[in-house]
């Protein structure tokens, strides 16, 4: 038999199939059974490109948190709420076409009617429209009260906390002062001497009392981030105390800030309520939860509904705010995950 001629391995390559096609029936056979004979070896896979490779950067805390709020049901429900109250509070007309201060003594303590889902209360007036308005001014005092609160205590708070000796002295007796004061007699006390129907003395009050315990906690969180090496690092390398206290020490100590004022912000709603409930807060024609409350309480036999809704826009308010300062704090602290 003559010989066949001898092909390179690259000739092979090259021919593909055609390599085949000088097989015997036996060896054709043998490669069915057997599989095809390992006679190359397959090229080296092309390194991962840019676009392909996995991205593995380090994610920042608030990364996390969002990621972690994002798949939490309790975040998204409350914050549902919340954003359900805040357009309704700006836009009250939308869903409630009638005005607040309506009334009418020939419907007082009716219930339910066509365009009145809510009833009438003592006075005649539209139970659901002095609902849907009352949101206005809780979540406006609300909001305010803690933005006052956060900005007063955050910054008296860092500024103890990172100068300590005699600012952080005389602050920490100050603040042991305003914890000694109860906030409803503080509110009797000096609500009672206020003429003004506006929500501004209200809100006054709540930061008056309230920024104390926002202070201690932005006082610790300052305290305990100075102490982290890239602080000392940065002062190491000349930075001022302005620098190193807006640019390193604040972004890290603000998370228990803002989950306390998040919590506290449903408390500030409920304490509004309550000292409007007791005459010391707004006062009529002013359209506020506690005063419905206030006014419906003589009626609760006769007229419960009148009593309920505005009892339960208050408690639905203020569990969705907590709900949402849970969710941030189960989000935002590390020892959590």
């Amino acid at each position: 038999m003559p010989e066949q001629p001898f092909q390179s391995e690259g000739a092979m390559a090259a021919g593909g199939t055609g390599a085949t096609a000088h097989l015997t029936a036996g060896e054709q056979e043998t490669a069915v059974h057997h599989g095809p004979a390992p006679t190359e070896a397959r090229p080296p896979t092309e390194p991962e490109t840019s676009a392909t490779a996995p991205t593995d950067r380090p994610r920042s805390l608030w990364s996390d948190a969002w990621r972690d709020l994002r798949r939490n049901p309790v975040f998204l429900v409350s914050a549902l709420i919340i954003l359900f109250l805040l357009v309704i509070a700006v836009f009250p007309a939308t869903i409630a076409s009638g005005s607040p201060l309506k009334c009418d003594l020939a419907k007082a303590q009716q219930g339910s009617a066509p365009g009145h889902p809510f009833g009438y209360d003592g006075q005649g007036c539209d139970v659901y429209t002095r609902t849907v308005y009352g949101a206005r001014t809780s979540v406006a005092v609300g909001v305010c009260a803690t933005l006052g609160v956060a900005v007063l205590g955050s910054v008296l708070g860092a500024l103890a906390g990172f100068f300590g000796g005699l600012w952080d002295s005389v602050l920490s007796r100050v603040t042991d002062v305003f914890f000694a004061i109860p906030v409803v007699l503080g509110g009797l006390v000096l609500l009672s001497v206020v003429t003004s129907n506006s929500v501004w003395p209200v809100i006054g009050f709540i930061v008056l009392l309230g920024w104390p315990q926002l202070s201690r906690i932005a006082r610790g969180a300052v305290i305990t981030a100075k102490q982290n090496d890239y602080v000392q690092a940065a002062r190491a390398l000349g930075a001022s105390n302005s620098r190193i206290l807006l640019r390193h020490i604040a972004p890290n100590a603000v998370a228990p800030v803002i989950v306390v004022a998040t919590i506290a912000l449903g408390t500030y709603i409920a304490l509004e309520a309550t000292l409007s409930y007791l005459g010391v807060g707004l006062k009529p024609p002013s359209v506020s939860w506690g005063i419905d409350i206030s006014a419906a309480s003589p009626y609760i036999r006769n007229a419960p509904h009148a009593l309920l809704w505005p009892s339960g826009a208050l408690a639905i308010t203020v569990l969705a705010f907590i709900m949402l300062g849970d969710a941030v704090r189960d989000a935002l602290d590390p020892k959590l995950r």
